[in-house]
């Protein structure tokens, strides 16, 4: 597995997803006010805002939260106004990392992510460094209890996925970034349980990484996404399971 999927499997593990239901809240709100703010309110003719209120949904936010994120991206209600900010560097045996952030000072944020990033054996680079490392693809995650996989698989491919792959207590279904929604309601209309839908950005290749160098690694991933003006964080390490399973516990 790469080091999205990774991650995303230490995070349940760890049972980090639920005690993090508040902080992922703030991020999509976050999210959905830009996305209405640049593109208007309307997700029909707003992609990147109907990307968002899947998400959204996916996440089990509810309808009046979502509401009134749109409308402080659209004016009708008053907000903090966000940049949006990407920030690139190296983690630990020179894993690449991506971080897309949304912030109200930029300069604060710059700041906040170097000392993360020293703090574990990371350093940020310049922009550009690590980004053609990475494709934009949809990423929907289906619990897999009760689910044949060859089933979601047709269901999967013929609403427009690329690709079905099992995790341990999950199936990840891959879409071209346009076509998340498209798959994401396929999947609801067959009963299927989605855990997350959202834009990735996948690493093409990955870094294996020893015991020492994961414990970072992993200590990064969590420092960043704790970090409030964090959205997203990629990062393309890969890591033995039975090192995840000691780290895990």
């Amino acid at each position: 597995m790469s080091g999205h999927s990774k991650w995303a499997t230490i995070k349940r593990k760890k049972g980090k997803l639920d005690a993090a239901r508040g902080r992922i809240f703030t991020k999509l709100i976050k999210e959905i006010t830009v996305a209405a703010r640049d593109g208007g309110g309307d997700p029909e003719s707003n992609a990147r805002l109907r990307t968002a209120i899947a998400t959204a949904k996916a996440a089990n936010m509810p309808q009046d939260n979502i509401k009134k994120a749109i409308q402080k991206g659209t004016g009708e209600l008053p907000g903090v106004s966000y940049e949006e900010a990407t920030f690139e560097g190296y983690g630990p045996s020179g894993v690449a990392v991506f971080i897309d952030t949304l912030t109200d000072n930029r300069n604060r944020t710059v700041s906040e992510i170097r000392h993360i990033f020293s703090r574990f054996n990371g350093n940020l680079g310049e922009n550009g460094c690590v980004a053609w490392m990475f494709d934009r693809k949809g990423v929907i995650t289906v619990r897999s209890n009760g689910v044949n996989e060859d089933s979601l698989m047709e269901i999967a491919l013929d609403a427009g996925a690329t690709d079905v792959q099992s995790q341990e207590d999950a199936f990840e279904v891959t879409t071209e970034p346009q076509d998340l929604e498209r798959v994401r309601e396929a999947l609801v209309k067959a009963n299927l349980q989605i855990m997350g839908a959202e834009i990735q950005r996948m690493p093409q290749n990955t870094v294996k990484l020893d015991r020492k160098s994961a414990e970072s690694m992993l200590k990064l991933m969590e420092a960043l996404e704790e970090h409030d003006d964090v959205q997203n964080v990629s990062a393309n390490f890969d890591i033995d399971d039975d090192i995840i399973e000691e780290l895990s516990r």
